[in-house]
Protein backbone atom coordinates (compact mmCIF):
# COMPACT_ATOMS: atom_id res chain seq x y z
CA UNK A 1 0.00 0.00 0.00
CA UNK A 2 2.81 2.61 1.03
CA UNK A 3 4.25 1.64 -2.40
CA UNK A 4 1.60 2.36 -4.40
CA UNK A 5 1.16 5.95 -2.15
CA UNK A 6 4.46 6.86 -3.34
CA UNK A 7 4.38 5.71 -6.54
CA UNK A 8 0.81 7.85 -7.22
CA UNK A 9 2.83 10.90 -5.53
CA UNK A 10 5.52 9.99 -8.37
CA UNK A 11 3.25 10.11 -11.04
CA UNK A 12 1.46 13.12 -9.74
CA UNK A 13 4.93 15.27 -8.93
CA UNK A 14 6.16 14.29 -12.70
CA UNK A 15 3.19 15.64 -14.49
CA UNK A 16 3.13 18.91 -12.19
CA UNK A 17 6.56 18.90 -13.75
CA UNK A 18 5.62 18.65 -17.15
CA UNK A 19 2.87 20.81 -17.43
CA UNK A 20 4.83 23.24 -15.58
CA UNK A 21 7.46 23.20 -17.78
CA UNK A 22 5.38 23.15 -21.22
CA UNK A 23 3.60 26.03 -19.57
CA UNK A 24 6.90 28.10 -19.45
CA UNK A 25 7.49 27.07 -22.94
CA UNK A 26 4.43 28.01 -24.20
CA UNK A 27 3.39 30.73 -22.71
CA UNK A 28 7.01 32.59 -21.89
CA UNK A 29 7.25 35.89 -20.82
CA UNK A 30 6.73 38.74 -23.70
CA UNK A 31 9.69 40.10 -22.26
CA UNK A 32 11.87 37.36 -22.82
CA UNK A 33 11.38 37.78 -26.90
CA UNK A 34 14.25 36.96 -28.73
CA UNK A 35 14.75 36.66 -32.22
CA UNK A 36 17.18 34.55 -34.83
CA UNK A 37 18.26 38.08 -36.01
CA UNK A 38 22.23 40.04 -35.50
CA UNK A 39 19.89 43.42 -34.35
CA UNK A 40 15.95 44.33 -34.72
CA UNK A 41 13.52 46.85 -33.70
CA UNK A 42 9.52 47.31 -33.87
CA UNK A 43 8.31 50.96 -33.47
CA UNK A 44 5.34 52.44 -33.73
CA UNK A 45 4.30 54.44 -36.88
CA UNK A 46 2.47 57.39 -34.76
CA UNK A 47 4.13 58.05 -31.88
CA UNK A 48 8.00 56.46 -32.95
CA UNK A 49 7.92 54.40 -29.38
CA UNK A 50 10.32 51.21 -28.99
CA UNK A 51 8.17 48.65 -28.80
CA UNK A 52 10.88 45.76 -28.67
CA UNK A 53 14.03 46.29 -29.56
CA UNK A 54 17.33 43.17 -29.96
CA UNK A 55 20.94 44.80 -30.54
CA UNK A 56 18.98 48.16 -32.47
CA UNK A 57 22.29 50.25 -32.14
CA UNK A 58 24.68 48.06 -33.67
CA UNK A 59 26.54 49.88 -36.52
CA UNK A 60 25.95 46.77 -39.34
CA UNK A 61 26.11 46.92 -43.17
CA UNK A 62 22.55 47.10 -44.38
CA UNK A 63 22.26 45.68 -47.60
CA UNK A 64 19.45 46.99 -49.75
CA UNK A 65 17.52 48.50 -47.33
CA UNK A 66 19.60 51.44 -47.86
CA UNK A 67 17.35 52.19 -50.13
CA UNK A 68 14.62 53.70 -48.23
CA UNK A 69 17.20 56.48 -46.97
CA UNK A 70 17.74 56.76 -51.11
CA UNK A 71 13.91 57.58 -52.35
CA UNK A 72 13.48 59.30 -49.15
CA UNK A 73 15.79 61.79 -50.48
CA UNK A 74 14.67 61.74 -53.57
CA UNK A 75 11.19 62.52 -52.66
CA UNK A 76 12.77 65.10 -50.87
CA UNK A 77 14.79 66.95 -53.39
CA UNK A 78 14.07 65.50 -56.92
CA UNK A 79 10.38 66.48 -59.08
CA UNK A 80 8.47 63.30 -59.83
CA UNK A 81 8.27 64.03 -63.46
CA UNK A 82 11.45 64.39 -64.77
CA UNK A 83 13.08 62.48 -66.92
CA UNK A 84 16.66 60.87 -65.91
CA UNK A 85 18.61 59.20 -68.96
CA UNK A 86 20.32 56.13 -68.34
CA UNK A 87 23.84 55.96 -68.06
CA UNK A 88 26.29 53.12 -68.65
CA UNK A 89 27.48 52.82 -64.85
CA UNK A 90 23.75 52.76 -64.26
CA UNK A 91 23.34 49.90 -66.41
CA UNK A 92 26.63 48.22 -65.59
CA UNK A 93 25.91 48.09 -62.20
CA UNK A 94 26.20 44.46 -60.44
CA UNK A 95 23.80 42.87 -58.08
CA UNK A 96 19.79 43.22 -58.63
CA UNK A 97 18.54 44.97 -61.31
CA UNK A 98 15.41 46.60 -63.47
CA UNK A 99 17.07 45.73 -66.29
CA UNK A 100 17.25 49.75 -67.66
CA UNK A 101 19.51 50.08 -70.37
CA UNK A 102 22.06 53.15 -71.34
CA UNK A 103 20.26 55.59 -73.14
CA UNK A 104 16.80 55.25 -71.69
CA UNK A 105 14.80 58.67 -70.40
CA UNK A 106 13.12 57.49 -67.15
CA UNK A 107 10.93 59.85 -64.52
CA UNK A 108 11.67 59.79 -61.78
CA UNK A 109 8.73 59.03 -60.36
CA UNK A 110 9.28 55.51 -62.10
CA UNK A 111 12.81 55.06 -60.91
CA UNK A 112 11.16 54.70 -57.54
CA UNK A 113 9.10 51.72 -58.44
CA UNK A 114 12.32 50.17 -60.11
CA UNK A 115 13.79 51.09 -56.90
CA UNK A 116 11.76 49.84 -54.27
CA UNK A 117 9.70 46.99 -56.12
CA UNK A 118 12.60 45.51 -58.44
CA UNK A 119 15.44 46.44 -55.67
CA UNK A 120 16.99 48.25 -58.64
CA UNK A 121 20.68 49.13 -58.45
CA UNK A 122 20.23 50.61 -61.51
CA UNK A 123 17.60 52.48 -60.46
CA UNK A 124 19.68 53.64 -57.24
CA UNK A 125 22.40 54.97 -59.53
CA UNK A 126 20.06 56.41 -61.97
CA UNK A 127 18.42 58.65 -59.08
CA UNK A 128 22.00 59.49 -57.35
CA UNK A 129 23.24 60.48 -61.17
CA UNK A 130 20.23 62.87 -61.87
CA UNK A 131 19.82 64.14 -58.23
CA UNK A 132 23.02 64.42 -56.89
CA UNK A 133 25.24 64.81 -60.24
CA UNK A 134 27.05 61.90 -59.39
CA UNK A 135 26.69 58.78 -56.45
CA UNK A 136 29.46 60.65 -54.57
CA UNK A 137 27.60 64.05 -54.16
CA UNK A 138 24.17 62.20 -53.71
CA UNK A 139 25.76 60.13 -50.79
CA UNK A 140 26.72 63.51 -49.39
CA UNK A 141 22.81 64.39 -49.46
CA UNK A 142 22.37 61.05 -48.18
CA UNK A 143 24.82 61.80 -45.44
CA UNK A 144 23.46 64.85 -44.42
CA UNK A 145 19.74 64.21 -44.57
CA UNK A 146 20.33 61.72 -42.11
CA UNK A 147 21.65 63.89 -39.57
CA UNK A 148 19.06 65.78 -40.24
CA UNK A 149 16.28 63.10 -39.24
CA UNK A 150 18.11 62.00 -36.40
CA UNK A 151 20.51 58.92 -37.98
CA UNK A 152 22.95 59.61 -35.90
CA UNK A 153 24.81 56.22 -36.41
CA UNK A 154 24.33 56.00 -40.48
CA UNK A 155 26.80 56.26 -42.68
CA UNK A 156 26.24 55.94 -46.81
CA UNK A 157 28.78 55.05 -49.35
CA UNK A 158 26.56 54.17 -52.17
CA UNK A 159 22.68 54.72 -53.07
CA UNK A 160 21.77 51.16 -53.32
CA UNK A 161 23.51 49.42 -50.48
CA UNK A 162 26.07 46.96 -51.59
CA UNK A 163 28.78 46.02 -49.41
CA UNK A 164 31.49 49.11 -48.77
CA UNK A 165 33.93 48.95 -45.37
CA UNK A 166 32.45 52.60 -44.53
CA UNK A 167 28.54 51.48 -45.60
CA UNK A 168 26.52 50.92 -42.35
CA UNK A 169 23.68 51.82 -40.07
CA UNK A 170 21.53 50.35 -37.33
CA UNK A 171 17.96 48.81 -36.76
CA UNK A 172 16.99 51.66 -35.04
CA UNK A 173 17.95 54.14 -37.97
CA UNK A 174 16.18 52.18 -40.81
CA UNK A 175 13.24 52.39 -38.72
CA UNK A 176 13.40 55.99 -38.28
CA UNK A 177 13.75 56.98 -41.76
CA UNK A 178 11.25 54.19 -42.62
CA UNK A 179 8.61 56.15 -40.09
CA UNK A 180 10.00 59.86 -41.71
CA UNK A 181 9.25 58.36 -45.69
CA UNK A 182 5.89 56.43 -44.90
CA UNK A 183 4.63 60.04 -43.44
CA UNK A 184 5.29 60.71 -47.94
CA UNK A 185 1.54 59.48 -49.20
CA UNK A 186 3.67 58.65 -52.46
CA UNK A 187 6.49 56.83 -50.41
CA UNK A 188 3.39 54.92 -48.89
CA UNK A 189 1.27 54.22 -51.85
CA UNK A 190 4.66 52.47 -53.47
CA UNK A 191 6.00 50.11 -50.71
CA UNK A 192 2.35 49.09 -49.63
CA UNK A 193 1.27 48.35 -53.92
CA UNK A 194 2.35 44.45 -54.70
CA UNK A 195 1.85 45.55 -58.26
CA UNK A 196 1.89 48.56 -60.63
CA UNK A 197 0.73 48.31 -64.36
CA UNK A 198 2.90 50.90 -67.04
CA UNK A 199 -0.39 52.17 -68.52
CA UNK A 200 -1.59 54.00 -65.16
CA UNK A 201 1.56 56.12 -64.98
CA UNK A 202 2.55 56.10 -68.86
CA UNK A 203 5.95 54.14 -67.66
CA UNK A 204 8.30 52.17 -69.73
CA UNK A 205 7.22 48.74 -68.24
CA UNK A 206 5.30 46.56 -65.84
CA UNK A 207 6.32 46.29 -62.01
CA UNK A 208 6.19 43.50 -59.43
CA UNK A 209 7.31 44.10 -55.89
CA UNK A 210 9.47 41.26 -54.51
CA UNK A 211 8.49 41.93 -50.99
CA UNK A 212 6.61 38.75 -49.88
CA UNK A 213 5.59 40.36 -46.70
CA UNK A 214 2.70 42.45 -48.54
CA UNK A 215 1.88 38.66 -49.93
CA UNK A 216 1.52 36.57 -46.41
CA UNK A 217 0.22 38.89 -44.38
CA UNK A 218 -3.03 40.49 -44.99
CA UNK A 219 -2.28 43.79 -42.83
CA UNK A 220 0.94 44.52 -44.42
CA UNK A 221 1.94 47.71 -45.71
CA UNK A 222 5.45 47.85 -46.72
CA UNK A 223 8.53 48.07 -46.86
CA UNK A 224 12.34 47.20 -48.70
CA UNK A 225 13.76 43.79 -48.61
CA UNK A 226 17.67 43.78 -48.58
CA UNK A 227 20.75 40.65 -48.88
CA UNK A 228 24.20 40.70 -49.69
CA UNK A 229 26.80 38.67 -48.37
CA UNK A 230 28.16 41.18 -45.49
CA UNK A 231 24.61 41.93 -44.44
CA UNK A 232 22.97 38.58 -44.62
CA UNK A 233 19.13 38.82 -44.76
CA UNK A 234 17.57 41.78 -44.13
CA UNK A 235 14.16 43.19 -43.79
CA UNK A 236 11.89 46.48 -42.88
CA UNK A 237 8.54 45.90 -42.49
CA UNK A 238 5.48 47.65 -41.75
CA UNK A 239 2.19 46.21 -40.85
CA UNK A 240 -1.02 47.97 -39.33
CA UNK A 241 -2.46 47.16 -36.16
CA UNK A 242 -5.20 49.40 -35.95
CA UNK A 243 -4.80 53.12 -35.23
CA UNK A 244 -1.37 52.97 -36.38
CA UNK A 245 1.65 50.87 -38.19
CA UNK A 246 4.56 48.79 -36.64
CA UNK A 247 7.17 49.35 -38.08
CA UNK A 248 9.76 46.30 -37.98
CA UNK A 249 13.43 45.73 -39.24
CA UNK A 250 15.55 42.76 -39.09
CA UNK A 251 18.74 42.37 -40.11
CA UNK A 252 21.54 39.77 -40.48
CA UNK A 253 18.37 37.28 -40.34
CA UNK A 254 18.29 34.27 -42.30
CA UNK A 255 14.51 33.44 -41.58
CA UNK A 256 13.04 36.99 -41.53
CA UNK A 257 9.63 36.47 -42.76
CA UNK A 258 9.21 34.30 -39.83
CA UNK A 259 11.05 36.14 -36.86
CA UNK A 260 9.24 39.60 -38.34
CA UNK A 261 6.00 37.54 -37.90
CA UNK A 262 7.11 36.70 -34.59
CA UNK A 263 7.72 40.32 -33.51
CA UNK A 264 4.93 41.62 -35.02
CA UNK A 265 2.59 38.91 -32.76
CA UNK A 266 4.33 39.62 -29.86
CA UNK A 267 3.57 43.52 -30.17
CA UNK A 268 0.10 42.53 -31.00
CA UNK A 269 0.01 40.06 -27.92
CA UNK A 270 1.35 42.89 -25.06
CA UNK A 271 0.55 46.33 -26.73
CA UNK A 272 -2.85 48.03 -27.70
CA UNK A 273 -3.81 51.47 -29.01
CA UNK A 274 -5.13 54.03 -26.65
CA UNK A 275 -5.47 57.46 -26.57
CA UNK A 276 -3.79 58.65 -23.94
CA UNK A 277 -4.45 62.67 -24.70
CA UNK A 278 -7.51 63.93 -26.18
CA UNK A 279 -7.55 66.90 -28.68
CA UNK A 280 -9.03 69.97 -26.83
CA UNK A 281 -8.15 68.33 -23.37
CA UNK A 282 -7.40 71.37 -20.79
CA UNK A 283 -3.97 70.15 -19.27
CA UNK A 284 -2.95 72.88 -17.02
CA UNK A 285 -5.08 75.76 -16.22
CA UNK A 286 -2.61 79.18 -15.28
CA UNK A 287 -2.80 82.54 -14.08
CA UNK A 288 -1.21 84.84 -16.45
CA UNK A 289 0.60 88.44 -15.70
CA UNK A 290 -1.79 91.18 -15.97
CA UNK A 291 -3.88 89.14 -17.80
CA UNK A 292 -8.04 89.29 -17.53
CA UNK A 293 -8.65 85.49 -16.44
CA UNK A 294 -7.26 82.17 -16.31
CA UNK A 295 -5.59 80.76 -19.18
CA UNK A 296 -6.59 77.24 -20.09
CA UNK A 297 -3.76 75.03 -22.05
CA UNK A 298 -5.06 72.36 -24.33
CA UNK A 299 -3.85 69.63 -26.08
CA UNK A 300 -3.40 70.32 -30.20
CA UNK A 301 -4.33 66.73 -31.15
CA UNK A 302 -5.13 63.35 -29.87
CA UNK A 303 -2.10 61.38 -28.50
CA UNK A 304 -2.84 57.78 -29.71
CA UNK A 305 -0.29 55.39 -28.21
CA UNK A 306 0.66 51.80 -28.14
CA UNK A 307 0.47 50.74 -23.97
CA UNK A 308 1.15 47.79 -21.97
CA UNK A 309 -1.97 46.34 -19.86
CA UNK A 310 -2.25 48.27 -16.51
CA UNK A 311 0.89 50.23 -17.67
CA UNK A 312 1.68 53.72 -16.09
CA UNK A 313 2.46 56.92 -18.15
CA UNK A 314 3.35 60.04 -17.06
CA UNK A 315 1.82 63.08 -18.27
CA UNK A 316 3.92 65.98 -17.59
CA UNK A 317 3.06 69.69 -18.47
CA UNK A 318 5.76 72.60 -18.88
CA UNK A 319 4.61 75.82 -18.99
CA UNK A 320 7.12 78.97 -19.65
CA UNK A 321 7.63 81.55 -16.39
CA UNK A 322 6.38 84.74 -16.45
CA UNK A 323 3.65 84.49 -19.22
CA UNK A 324 2.09 88.24 -19.71
CA UNK A 325 -1.08 89.41 -20.82
CA UNK A 326 -2.15 89.92 -24.03
CA UNK A 327 -2.14 86.26 -25.31
CA UNK A 328 -4.61 85.35 -28.37
CA UNK A 329 -6.62 82.30 -29.09
CA UNK A 330 -4.60 79.09 -30.18
CA UNK A 331 -1.05 80.31 -29.93
CA UNK A 332 1.59 77.77 -28.98
CA UNK A 333 2.73 78.03 -25.10
CA UNK A 334 4.25 75.25 -23.79
CA UNK A 335 4.68 71.54 -23.29
CA UNK A 336 3.34 68.62 -22.62
CA UNK A 337 5.69 65.15 -22.29
CA UNK A 338 4.43 61.56 -22.26
CA UNK A 339 7.01 59.21 -20.84
CA UNK A 340 7.42 55.57 -19.49
CA UNK A 341 9.69 53.64 -16.95
CA UNK A 342 11.89 54.23 -19.71
CA UNK A 343 12.00 57.96 -20.54
CA UNK A 344 10.30 59.93 -22.88
CA UNK A 345 7.83 58.94 -25.63
CA UNK A 346 5.80 61.91 -27.24
CA UNK A 347 6.71 65.75 -26.76
CA UNK A 348 4.17 67.97 -28.07
CA UNK A 349 3.32 71.75 -27.80
CA UNK A 350 0.17 72.91 -26.33
CA UNK A 351 -2.80 75.62 -27.52
CA UNK A 352 -4.03 78.60 -25.31
CA UNK A 353 -7.87 77.92 -25.51
CA UNK A 354 -8.96 81.19 -24.93
CA UNK A 355 -7.99 84.38 -24.93
CA UNK A 356 -6.54 86.66 -22.65
CA UNK A 357 -6.95 90.42 -22.87
CA UNK A 358 -4.51 92.61 -20.59
CA UNK A 359 -6.60 94.57 -17.89
CA UNK A 360 -6.41 98.15 -18.25
CA UNK A 361 -3.65 99.80 -16.39
CA UNK A 362 -5.46 101.69 -13.56
CA UNK A 363 -6.24 97.83 -12.43
CA UNK A 364 -2.46 96.67 -13.14
CA UNK A 365 -1.60 99.76 -10.54
CA UNK A 366 -4.13 99.07 -8.10
CA UNK A 367 -3.31 95.59 -7.94
CA UNK A 368 0.18 96.23 -7.47
CA UNK A 369 -0.53 98.84 -4.79
CA UNK A 370 -2.59 96.64 -2.49
CA UNK A 371 0.07 93.65 -3.15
Amino acid sequence: MKKTHIKSLSVILVAILIIKIFSTVCYASPKKLRVNAGSAIAVDSLSGRVLFEQNSRSLVPVASTTKIVTALVALSYGDLEEEFTISKNSAAIRGSTVGYKAGEKITLYELLYGLMFKSGNDAAIAIAEGIGGSVEGFCSIMNEYCIQIGMLDSHFESPHGLDSQNHYSTAYDLAIATKKAKENPIFHEIVSSKSIDKSKHGFTRDYQNINKLLYQMPNANGVKTGYTGGAGKCLVSSVNMGEGDIIMVTLNCTPRWEETKKIFNYVDEVYDYKKVISKGEVLKNIEIENGDGKLNLISRKDVILPVKEDEKLNIEVDVPENLKAPISKEEKIGTVRVSDENGKIVYEYMLSQNEIEKKPIYKIIKEKLLN
